[in-house]
């Protein structure tokens, strides 16, 4: 096998760099994280499968399915990150929560809560139309892989991947400083949303989907809802990754960037009137975002191993 730098993107370095520093963070605070082996055996898993994709793609740079997967594969280790967080960030803050900073946040910019306001304002349609504009962050930033792909434009494609995964990590790592709920506990009744914010014909199966993605089922109480409820207010990750998105769309001229600022904006709006987020989580998600797009070449040129990679070889042939 060859070396590491002859193998590994700056994307796949910068995720096996997160993994290590949580397996380190599991090992340190074993005594309050249970399932701390099982973390680092997953990280360690995630780490082998891709320096094993790196390598197939390398030895059989013919290949294009081995090829793009170890292109794509980063987006879902991505979810794999995100939900091995729901079994440390809790337990290393004993259980506390911020929400009471995050709203008095909001109550010091605006007089009052946010959602309160929004609340009177709601109508079942703009609910259908945020419900699913939220629901549809994924596909933001697929679809303008997708794109960049079919252009065959790989620098740019993997640009924009590096700085998109950068971002997420970004945003993991706040929700260890700052763990909170988010208003549809806090502030609301979460067994209530249903009633008092009712949509059309897709908002029951998107919020239960949402629900379920982060841990909570629908026969839970509120106070087992918010027992076992994902830490992820602040920043908002869904306005950071989506600010960065539209920014990237636009700098390489994706024909599907107004669609995406259109979506992106009513999905940043979404986050506030469907009560996942405080409005200070955006604030958060947005400095983010402008520190991510202003540092995400120099880290990306940091973590480039000196290497030739086998897309290069290849388009020498």
């Amino acid at each position: 096998m060859r070396g590491l730098a002859a193998l590994l993107n700056s994307t796949d370095v910068l995720l096996i760099a997160f993994w290590v520093v949580l397996s380190l963070v599991s090992i340190v605070f074993h005594s309050r994280i249970e399932l701390w082996p099982v973390l680092i055996l997953a990280n360690a898993a995630a780490s082998a499968l891709v320096i094993w994709l790196a390598h197939l793609a390398w030895n059989r740079s013919e290949s294009e399915v081995l090829r793009w997967t170890h292109e794509w594969i980063a987006f879902p280790l991505v979810v794999f990150t995100y939900k091995q967080l729901y079994f440390m960030i809790s337990p290393l803050h004993g259980g506390r929560d911020y929400d009471q900073l995050l709203i008095a946040a909001d109550r010091a910019l605006f007089g009052l809560n946010p959602t309160e306001l929004l609340a009177r304002f709601s109508n079942p349609v703009v609910t259908e139309i945020l419900q699913i504009s939220y629901s549809l962050f994924y596909a933001i930033f697929i679809a303008l892989g997708i794109e960049l792909c079919s252009r065959k434009d790989l620098a740019a494609f993997r640009h924009f991947r590096f700085s998109i995964v950068y971002g997420f990590l970004v945003s993991y790592l706040g929700y260890f400083f700052l763990p909170a709920l988010g208003p549809r506990f806090t502030i609301h009744e979460f067994s209530r949303i249903d009633q008092e914010l009712p949509g059309l014909i897709l908002t029951p199966a998107l919020r239960w989907f949402i629900n379920i993605a982060e841990s909570i089922t629908p026969a839970m109480s509120d106070a087992v809802a918010m027992a076992s409820s994902q830490r992820d207010v602040f920043p908002s990750g869904h306005t950071m990754i989506t600010l960065m998105a539209i920014v990237l769309a636009y700098r390489y001229r994706c024909r599907i960037r107004r669609h995406v600022a259109v979506l992106g904006c009513l999905l940043i709006i979404a986050t506030v009137y469907l009560r996942y987020h405080y409005v200070i989580d955006l604030v958060g998600g947005a400095v983010l975002a402008i520190l991510c797009l202003l540092t995400s070449v120099r880290l990306e040129n940091a973590l480039t191993l000196e290497a030739e990679a086998p897309e290069a070889a290849v388009s020498r042939r």
